[in-house]
């Protein structure tokens, strides 16, 4: 196994981590701010609440949603843009600005939601905003790699003359 490999594979599980990351903290976020319980275990909820409030009053991650959201959208772009995916020609660049528009629009532009009591609609739009992101964004790292494999030994811009004997 050569050195390279070793060097993907570990850019592999290091984008894998700022993935879930980024993923924690949506979940966070979500209950949070919509306290929706589903586990019916008090104690839980008493360590959960104590270390989330403990992240809001020490960094504000919690001040309000666009806080966290921020955060997480920021670890997913840099996880999306760390990889490298196989190429797709249905992909075009129009259906990735569409599609990450929407899904920043419907992630980030959501909390008016909450002071109305549409908690799982809030819930819902978080989720489906946060796939449109992570899709455009493995979109847009396709796109990108394979545009700049096009050339792969500089045959078009050589700069000296080669030897051709």
């Amino acid at each position: 196994m050569s050195q390279q490999e070793d060097d993907l594979r570990s850019l592999a599980k290091i984008m894998d981590f700022l993935r879930a990351i980024s993923i924690v903290l949506v979940v966070t976020n979500l209950y949070f701010f919509t306290r929706v319980e589903t586990v019916d275990i008090n104690e839980f909820y008493m360590v959960a609440d104590k270390i989330l409030n403990n992240f809001n009053s020490e960094c504000g991650l919690f001040a309000n949603t666009f806080n966290s959201k921020l955060f997480a959208m920021l670890l997913l772009a840099l996880s999306c843009f760390g990889t490298k995916g196989v190429k797709d020609e249905a992909i075009t660049w129009r259906h990735i600005i569409i599609v990450g528009a929407v899904g920043i629009v419907v992630f980030l532009f959501n909390s008016w939601l909450l002071p109305i009591g549409y908690r799982y609609i809030y819930i819902i739009t978080t989720i489906l905003g946060y796939i449109g992101m992570l899709m455009s964004g493995i979109w847009i790292s396709r796109m990108l790699k394979n545009n700049m494999m096009d050339d792969r030994f500089n045959d078009e811009n050589e700069s000296f003359m080669q030897e051709t004997r």
